[in-house]
């Protein structure tokens, strides 16, 4: 695979973690607005999920970097992130 179609998928990969990362944040502003117990647990939840995720995809940059694959260590670190919204769209939807 080329350097620019690698590129270009990567560029895509972002685009939808930003457009599925959206519809997170609408759906948890909605539960927090609703308030009570459910929206602190969520705001903790979300808290605790940004630091592990944030720790997972630096280990995967620092991977990638160590092993001279910077491009295989961003995919790795974009395809947690994804697996994460995707994940919270999901639960977040019902």
């Amino acid at each position: 695979m080329s350097r620019r179609t690698r590129s270009a998928r990567l560029g895509v990969g972002l685009l939808t973690l930003g457009l599925e990362a959206q519809t997170v944040v609408a759906l948890r502003l909605m539960k927090l607005a609703a308030g009570g117990r459910a929206a602190e647990r969520e705001a903790q939840r979300m808290v605790a999920e940004k630091i592990d995720a944030a720790a997972v995809a630096n280990a995967h940059l620092a991977a990638g970097l160590l092993s001279g694959a910077p491009a295989a260590g961003q995919r790795k670190a974009l395809a947690h992130y994804r697996r994460k919204v995707r994940a919270n769209r999901r639960r977040l939807s019902k």
